[in-house]
C-alpha cells in the first residue's frame, strides 16, 4: 500500500502574533512555523498502518510553507520512507488551491491512501480532505480516529467520529482520501540527533508543481487583535487575609451569602 501524507507548516500559536499594516492577515516575517498538529496525527496513523502490514509512507509538503523542510526531515526521522517538497506553490495558497496542486501531483504519482489532517489553525473552512477527494474523483472520509486494514483486499476500515461522543466504523474502498482527527496513539518523538542524520543524508526530494488556477473565493477583509477588557488583581497578605478578600469579592458579586 502506498500512503501519502500531505503536511503543512503553520504559525506556532505560542508565539506573539502581530497583524499586517492593513489588518488583513498576520505578519509572518518573524514568526516561528511548526508542523500542523493534525498533520502530525495523520503521519502517526500512517506509520501505524505501515507497521501493521506492508505499506510505504511518503510525506509531502509545499515550498510555500516556511520551515517545511524541518517537518519533512522529522517525518523521515519518525519512519517515513520518503519525503518530497513540491516547488512552485506560490505564496500562502488557501485550502482549495492547495488541494488542486496536491491533486495534480498525486494524479501523476498515484497513491492507494492519502491521509491528511482534518484541518489546520490558519485555514478558513477545514475542507482539504473533501476538496482533495473531489478533485481526484476518490471517496473520502473526514474526522477519522483510526485506520486499519480491511477485511477485503483493497479496503481499509476507518472509525469516523461524530458529535456527542458517537462514532461509526466504515469500510472504504481504495484508493481514497482520509481526513484524520486523531491517531490511535500520541505522535511519536523524533530525537534531534535522528533529524540531523536525515538532514546530513539529504533525504528530501523535490518535484515541480503546476500553479493552481483558482482559489476558494474567500477573502479576509480585516482581522482584529483580542481586546483587553481587564487585568488580574493579585491578592497579597497572609492566607487568612487573602481568604477574607476572596469572600468579600464573591459576596460583592452576589455569588455567596453570609
Amino acid at each position: 500500500m502506498r500512503i501519502v501524507v500531505p503536511m503543512k507548516a503553520v504559525p506556532d500559536l505560542v508565539e506573539e502574533i502581530e497583524l499586517t499594516s492593513d489588518g488583513s492577515g498576520i505578519d509572518r516575517e518573524y514568526l516561528k512555523f511548526v508542523l500542523n498538529e493534525w498533520d502530525d496525527q495523520a503521519l502517526e496513523e500512517a506509520l501505524l498502518v505501515k507497521e501493521a502490514g506492508d505499506a510505504e509512507v511518503i510525506a509531502v509538503g509545499l515550498d510555500s510553507d516556511p520551515d517545511i523542510e524541518q517537518a519533512l526531515y522529522a517525518a523521515l526521522a519518525k519512519g517515513a520512507d520518503k519525503a518530497v517538497k513540491l516547488t512552485g506553490a506560490g505564496e500562502a495558497p488557501d485550502t482549495h488551491a492547495r488541494a488542486e496542486m496536491l491533486a495534480g501531483w498525486l494524479g501523476d504519482q498515484g497513491a492507494d491512501l492519502v491521509i491528511t489532517g482534518v484541518q489546520s489553525p490558519d485555514d478558513l473552512d477545514g475542507q482539504l480532505p473533501p476538496a482533495l477527494g473531489a478533485r481526484m474523483g476518490l471517496p473520502h472520509v473526514s474526522v477519522v480516529t483510526s485506520i486499519e486494514a480491511g477485511a477485503d483486499a483493497g479496503t481499509v476500515r476507518v472509525r469516523q467520529e461524530f458529535s456527542g461522543g458517537r462514532s461509526t466504523e466504515l469500510s472504504v474502498t481504495l484508493p481514497a482520501v482520509v481526513g484524520l482527527q486523531a491517531a490511535r496513539q500520541s505522535p511519536r518523538y523524533a530525537p534531534i540527533s535522528r533529524i540531523r542524520q536525515m538532514m546530513q543524508a539529504g533525504g528530501i526530494e523535490e518535484a515541480p508543481l503546476s500553479p493552481a488556477s483558482g482559489t476558494s473565493g474567500l477573502r479576509v477583509r480585516r482581522m482584529y487583535a483580542p481586546e483587553s477588557t481587564g487585568h488580574a488583581e493579585m491578592l497579597t497578605g497572609s492566607p487568612d487575609e487573602v481568604a477574607a478578600k476572596i469572600v468579600e469579592l464573591l459576596s460583592a458579586r452576589g455569588l455567596v451569602k453570609g
